[in-house]
């Protein structure tokens, strides 16, 4: 059951005080309560988990302070929809990430030299970006392949991040220890960064570190969807990581592996953006990179990582997570499927006509709505 309370009702009120005794006397029921920003206003929700069967959901809805209360089902009871719910939606380090908004997090898989991670930043400044994403320690498939600076690159990172204005950066980690890492990094530089804990997609259910990140409430998450998991068990591995108590998730669509996507590297499933959102309260990335694998362009001109990235766009994705190097054919990882600097003006125009063109056709879908109850306007 989930116990929506009114806008006015904060965690001192009185009204919450009554409803939280009035649920105390019903055993086997864990009380957890969630604050978050949804669309429209700040939300303060009562989550009970356990068998509710047995509280009457009428006396509750009538009780001082609640808005509604809605039974849930055991799929997603942290972060799916339940019908009418309002998608959830967080502000970390001043930006804002909902269902509603859209960011570019462009740079480096895995940071390979300080030089080109102030190349990449400075890049984004121009533009006027300010979120990244930045690889400090990076899963490889051969264990003699260069799988990032680790702990040593965190301390001028960050401190670089600050100096251009980056807000946050997107980062993998590989095991708890490195969130304690990145604490530590970013309390002796001051702060001048946030980061976004990325969970990739070797780790889609390595509970033990879904468990980790969600029980750590300093940092948002980014979940990558398992290459070779159905959508059903990653979204599932989010509930893991919303049920140690962090909602600020977004979740990514990167590919799936399979033949049938030849010749790019993986599938294409940017055609779950809207599946995600109708299924789920959290934002929804995409990561046109790693699937097409290369700077392959049709003969339009267009790369087929440009043409990707729109089409997760135009169905509503709230991030595009790609990769950027100064110099691809020097880079120590992915640098097949880097974008040069050179590109970034031109990928964020893309971004940006792609982004309108979703806004539009959301616009035409509201009035279509309308026109279907509104005979007076009613499109003959």
């Amino acid at each position: 059951m989930i116990i929506i309370l009114k806008p006015e009702i904060n965690k001192e009120s009185p009204e919450l005080k009554k409803l939280l005794s009035f649920l105390d006397r019903y055993e086997g029921v864990k009380i957890r309560l969630a604050e978050f920003e949804g669309e429209t206003r700040s939300v303060l929700e009562v989550h009970l988990i356990g068998n509710t069967d047995s509280i009457p959901l009428e006396t509750v809805q009538a009780l001082p302070g609640v808005e509604k209360a809605i039974r849930v089902s055991a799929k997603y009871r942290q972060i799916g929809r339940h019908g009418d719910l309002e998608a959830i939606g967080f502000t970390y380090n001043g930006i804002k990430i909902s269902q509603d908004t859209f960011h570019i997090f462009a740079g480096l898989c895995a940071v390979d030299t300080k030089e080109n991670a102030e190349k990449i930043f400075a890049a984004l400044a121009k533009v006027g970006i300010e979120t990244a994403r930045m690889g400090a320690y990076k899963p490889r498939t051969s264990p003699y392949d260069f799988q990032g600076h680790g702990r040593q690159c965190l301390p001028w990172l960050f401190e670089m991040a600050g100096k251009y204005g980056i807000k946050i950066i997107a980062m993998e980690v590989l095991s708890p220890h490195h969130i304690e890492e990145i604490n530590r990094a970013l309390e002796e530089a001051g702060h001048p960064t946030g980061v976004m804990l990325q969970i990739g997609t070797r780790n889609a259910q390595n509970f033990e570190l879904l468990k980790a990140v969600g029980s750590q409430h300093e940092h948002p998450i980014l979940y990558k969807r398992g290459m070779g998991l159905t959508l059903e068990e990653s979204l599932n591995a989010c509930e893991y990581i919303a049920s140690e108590g962090n909602r600020n998730i977004v979740f990514c669509l990167r590919g799936v592996r399979t033949h049938l996507g030849d010749p790019h590297r993986n599938l294409v499933d940017f055609g779950h953006v809207p599946v995600v959102k109708r299924l789920t309260r959290l934002p929804v990335c995409v990561d046109p990179s790693h699937p097409i694998g290369s700077r392959v362009a049709a003969p339009d001109g267009i790369m087929d990582i440009f043409h990707v990235a729109a089409q997760g766009v135009i169905a509503g994705a709230n991030i595009v997570l790609v990769e950027f190097h100064p110099c691809p054919e020097e880079a120590l990882c992915d640098g097949p499927q880097a974008i040069t600097l050179e590109e970034l003006p031109h990928f964020v125009e893309h971004m940006r006509i792609a982004r309108k063109a979703y806004e539009d056709l959301r616009s035409l879908a509201s009035r279509v709505a309308v026109s279907k109850w509104d005979p007076q306007t009613a499109v003959a």
